[in-house]
């Protein structure tokens, strides 16, 4: 089983710490970084091999990642010269690609089973599978129901449930037929092609442990949390 981790971004909305190291590498806990911890899950979930599309500051990713060995894995690289998009990295190494593939963000903590969401995927007729986890949304401003210009009805601050994209995929490499290598893609405009198309992607939905680290309290929680959720995150790994 082969993974493609995106690690290429700036993490601007995680400064200052990322002014000196890629997101990917920023530390967790006393020991770990976030790739070292995806690394690990995923070669204890039977993938063999990974490609990490990097960008900026990647060589740094490049000294501390080196071959993959450690944790079992083949590792190689893919660099963007000019920032391509969630999905426009994987056009550059689309004839080294095998059928099914894991594409993952290289910022996240969870304990997903990587390894079924990829056999679910292979299995499945989907040109694309995307992890999901429901999340409460909270709306900070009184929200009003209107009809024909009378208010017809008031909630206070209301939470909503909302399906989201965990940053987590199963893709078919013909999914990315079409599309031209070396321009900017984004998964948003990938989705709509599909949705467009009448090729609609699979959910495949999870309830467990999910931190998107995307932001400064994010962190500060993934550091706070990373003690408890320990075994949990390195189970097996």
């Amino acid at each position: 089983m082969h993974a493609v981790i995106l690690a290429g971004g700036k993490g601007v909305r995680l400064r200052p710490y990322t002014t000196a190291l890629p997101k990917p590498l920023v530390p967790i806990g006393d020991r770990h970084a976030i790739l070292e911890i995806v690394l690990r899950q995923l070669a204890s979930a039977g993938f063999t091999s990974c490609t990490l599309a990097i960008g900026h500051l990647g060589q740094i990713i490049r000294a501390y990642v080196g071959d993959g060995s450690r944790w079992g894995l083949e590792i190689d690289y893919s660099s963007e010269e000019s920032p391509l998009g969630t999905i426009g990295p994987l056009l550059t190494m689309r004839d080294r690609l095998p059928e099914q593939f894991l594409v993952m963000n290289g910022d996240i903590l969870t304990d997903l089973d990587y390894a079924d969401l990829l056999r679910r995927h292979a299995e499945s007729d989907a040109p694309l599978t995307i992890a999901t986890y429901c999340r409460k949304v909270h709306i900070d401003f009184g929200v009003l129901r209107t009809d024909a210009g009378k208010v017809v009805g008031f909630t206070e601050k209301p939470s909503m449930d909302c399906r989201v994209s965990m940053g987590v995929y199963g893709l078919s490499r013909a999914t990315l037929d079409g599309y031209t290598s070396g321009l900017p893609l984004g998964f948003d405009e990938l989705i709509l092609d599909l949705l467009g198309s009448g090729n609609a992607p699979h959910a495949y939905e999870f309830d467990g442990y999910w931190l998107d680290i995307g932001r400064p309290d994010d962190y500060d929680r993934a550091n706070a949390e990373f003690t408890t959720h320990q075994s949990l995150l390195l189970k097996g790994a």
